[in-house]
């Protein structure tokens, strides 16, 4: 059995922008320190909500550098480090872990579709380079490549690799995946909407994007579960169900970055190709945020 990285609910934090573009650093601090005293438990910096497809990679190091020295040791920083080229992985990954981060999320490698063997491959090299422990990442949908349960249980066998964030939104598969790799590989939610759903088959928390606007909700919710309270997290669950409907209504993190800016965060805009959502869907972002009274 591996050392967990984490229990509980991981933020996938956003990058707050200037009106220019350029990175609020500043306000990135502020959203940090504002999560840990709500409870969250986890930071992930540089993951899909934070913009990492559209950062230099100067901005890239800057940013996990940043988030380390920021959280200071108060909860484990996790730094999103995957690509679609295993050599550019590796390195990333190295310099991550020089910075101090405590773990990497790696997601599938996109467009190059690779197959389940080059999955097992390219991640076992990042796995044999580094000294910290990794969070696969399972997002189909954004990345048009998947694992097989059977090359999760493969991987689960490294040493290095302890955890995958599960984001097929697909139950069955997660049940199959947790029955086959036991205490080999933990299990996170990827979706605000399946996590105790997730945490009632043996997961051990949420990466949430939620937890930007509900960060004590989020980990109340969580560890209700992990208190085997799953009555009481279900109430949470089906409460804000709303709101983490409502912050995927266009492509992450479109949304969460309004209703960041909504509630009086500094949050700026996205990076194109990532553009401003539609009136109707800012509307009814804001009533959804409105009736649970976190805008007026």
């Amino acid at each position: 059995m591996k050392n967990t990285i984490f229990t509980g609910a991981a933020i996938a934090i956003i990058t707050p922008m200037n009106a220019d573009g350029s990175i609020n650093y500043d306000e990135l601090g502020r959203i940090i320190d504002d999560q840990i005293n709500n409870g969250t438990d986890a930071i992930v910096i540089c993951g899909t909500t934070g913009e990492s497809a559209t950062m230099t990679d100067d901005e890239h190091r800057d940013c996990i550098k940043f988030a380390v020295k920021h959280v200071a040791g108060r909860v484990p920083v996790i730094a999103g480090a995957g690509s679609n080229d295993t050599r550019y992985a590796v390195e990333l990954s190295k310099e991550a872990e020089a910075a101090g981060a405590d773990a990497l999320l790696h997601v599938t490698p996109y467009y190059n579709k690779a197959t389940q063997k080059g999955l097992v491959a390219h991640f076992t090299a990042i796995a044999d380079a580094v000294n910290i422990p990794i969070i696969l990442y399972n997002v189909p949908s954004r990345t048009g490549c998947g694992f097989d349960v059977a090359t999760v249980k493969e991987l689960s066998k490294h040493k290095n690799i302890a955890a995958i964030k599960e984001a097929s939104g697909n139950i069955s598969y997660a049940a199959k995946l947790i029955a086959a790799c036991g205490d080999d590989i933990d299990v996170y939610s990827g979706n605000d909407d399946m996590v105790v759903p997730i945490m009632s088959l043996g997961g051990k928390g949420v990466i949430s994007v939620a937890s930007h606007v509900i960060p004590k909700q989020m980990h109340d919710m969580v560890q209700l579960c992990l208190d085997n309270n799953f009555a009481e997290a279900t109430k949470l669950q089906i409460e804000y169900l709303d709101i983490m409907n409502d912050l995927f209504i266009e492509v992450n993190p479109i949304p969460v970055k309004a209703a960041m800016n909504m509630v009086g965060w500094n949050a700026g805009p996205c990076r194109l190709p990532l553009c401003e959502m539609t009136d109707e869907h800012t509307a009814k972002l804001k009533a959804t945020l409105a009736k649970h009274g976190l805008v007026k």
